[in-house]
């Protein structure tokens, strides 16, 4: 048979085609290493192929290295009163900074407040030449002191000149000249499988440089608080303190700002997020200009459209946004938007889904005529509205601030809190019926007893030690007839009653 005849072949052929085997392969490996070997009129190594080999980032890196910093933050926040205060090391957390922790704290029992320094390490990118620097809100979030050091050791006091919570960029400025900038390059032409660098100071070793690839493009991770998301996802190693750093591209330009990362145990898994630099653009431009990001809003509640939802609406494409709400007297309302109509354009350009839509209207400016497209019963339609301004929620400053006030008011004074009456617009907020009754914490002062027994900003206080409070008067009444023993507090906490007893100031 023939396959026997193959395998029982004679000796000298058996010799003869081992010989011709070791020459062939001689040969192609010769091929190889003189194609490898070979260089194109740049000097650069040439495959087989006759395509470039990148054998090297380090003109890129010695051009970028230069306009990325270190950003060190300190303040003064009151002592962690956890069970595990490890979870409040600013080094653990500050990719993530205090959202990642928000609903996990336990109340405590009452203590001295006292406060401690918080040190905050992340990173910045040097965008103008005399002294603009960009990095994340988180890095620099609530502190009192910022300092900047760059790659030729030397060490700036560094001014806040704006903050943006919403896409966690800050804006920072230091008293020099020609200093070295990265060009902030087109975002949006970046592509999934495109080369990247990310440049920081990854917990604080000292600068360093990894690489990867654009892994996608458009994530949003839930990690912040709901707040506008189009990441940038690269499989380049972020680490603690790369935060605020840069993600450049293989020209060297800055596409995005490095600022969170998704991983079990805190440290690099290949999944780490980049503002782009076209978000980044914008919000520097009007922080510079204006100190506050002012964005578009059309007042509608939005979701994504799913499989299933496209086919119960009719849809012949997973696309656009579902509206699930418009506000009475906004925008959307004016231009005719209902309930259940799917918002597939904006401006003539389509819609992915809803994240993409919110986005693109919190970047144009608020009085923009725009137009949208929206598919209402198996039929498109052409709306025009003109976009009104999104208002702007307190930041963490700002409660503070507000928290100072309340804490000295007659009326609050001994809980350290501000409190507002709930309206029927704020129970719909919180979820709670439109016949609700109490007071809503709108700001809490960080050392004072309320907030030492875990009372936060937007917790509804509804009792005060078993009896209904409505109104400060009452509030102030109650804390009056408790005297020196504890108050308890009755408070409905994200759809959950909890008591809280509080040992008031005297």
């Amino acid at each position: 048979m023939s396959h026997t005849k193959s395998i029982n072949l004679n000796a000298s052929g058996a010799r003869a085609a081992l010989l011709s085997l070791i020459v062939a392969l001689t040969l192609v490996a010769f091929g190889v290493e003189k194609g490898l070997a070979q260089q194109n009129a740049a000097g650069q190594p040439v495959a087989v192929s006759g395509l470039p080999v990148q054998t090297s980032y380090a003109s890129i890196v010695s051009h970028v290295a230069p306009a990325v910093v270190t950003v060190r933050s300190e303040r003064r926040v009151r002592a962690s009163q956890q069970q595990f205060p490890f979870m409040e090391d600013p080094t653990l957390r500050e990719l993530f900074g205090d959202r990642m922790q928000r609903g996990q704290q336990q109340p405590q029992q009452p203590s001295q407040p006292r406060t401690e320094r918080q040190e905050g390490l992340g990173s910045g990118v040097i965008v103008s030449p005399d002294g603009y620097i960009l990095t994340n809100h988180h890095v620099v979030e609530g502190s009192q002191e910022i300092t900047v050091e760059t790659t030729d050791n030397r060490v700036f006091k560094a001014k806040l000149v704006g903050t943006d919570e919403a896409s966690d960029l800050a804006v920072l400025k230091v008293d020099a000249s020609s200093l070295p900038v990265l060009t902030l390059g087109d975002s949006d032409r970046a592509q999934v499988g495109d080369v990247v660098l990310a440049v920081g100071n990854p917990l604080g070793i000292g600068q360093t440089v990894t690489s990867g690839i654009i892994s996608a493009k458009g994530r949003t991770t839930g990690l912040g608080d709901g707040s506008f998301e189009d990441f940038i996802q690269t499989d380049a190693a972020i680490n603690r303190g790369n935060s605020g750093g840069a993600l450049v591209n293989a020209s060297g330009e800055l596409i995005g700002i490095n600022s969170q990362i998704l991983s079990p145990s805190g440290g690099s898994i290949g999944i780490g997020f980049a503002i782009p630099t076209n978000m980044a653009r914008d919000v520097m431009g009007q922080l510079i200009k204006q100190g506050r990001v002012h964005r578009g809003m059309i007042g509608v509640g939005i979701q994504s459209v799913t499989a299933d939802l496209a086919q119960s609406l009719g849809l012949t494409q997973v696309r656009g946004a579902l509206v699930n709400e418009v506000q009475p007297a906004s925008p959307a309302a004016s231009a005719g938007v209902r309930r259940g109509d799917v918002i597939v354009a904006f401006n003539g350009a389509a819609v992915a889904d809803s994240n993409a839509l919110r986005n693109v209207i919190a970047r144009t400016q608020p009085g923009t005529p725009v137009t949208f497209t929206v598919v209402r019963d198996g039929r498109e339609l052409q709306l025009s509205a003109t976009l009104a301004e999104l208002p702007v929620e307190k930041s963490k400053d700002d409660d503070d601030a507000a928290a100072a006030v309340g804490a000295s008011n007659a009326e609050t004074g001994k809980l350290g809190v501000a409190v507002e009456p709930l309206t029927a617009e704020t129970a719909a907020k919180l979820e709670l019926p439109r016949d609700t009754r109490g007071l809503v914490v709108t700001s809490v002062d960080p050392e004072g007893p309320a907030a030492d027994s875990g009372l936060r900003r937007g917790d509804m206080i509804s009792e005060v030690n078993r009896k209904p409070v409505a109104t400060r008067e009452e509030l102030r009444a109650a804390l009056t007839a408790s005297g020196a023993r504890p108050v308890l507090l009755l408070v409905t906490r994200e759809g959950q009653t909890i008591f809280l007893a509080v040992r008031v100031r005297q």
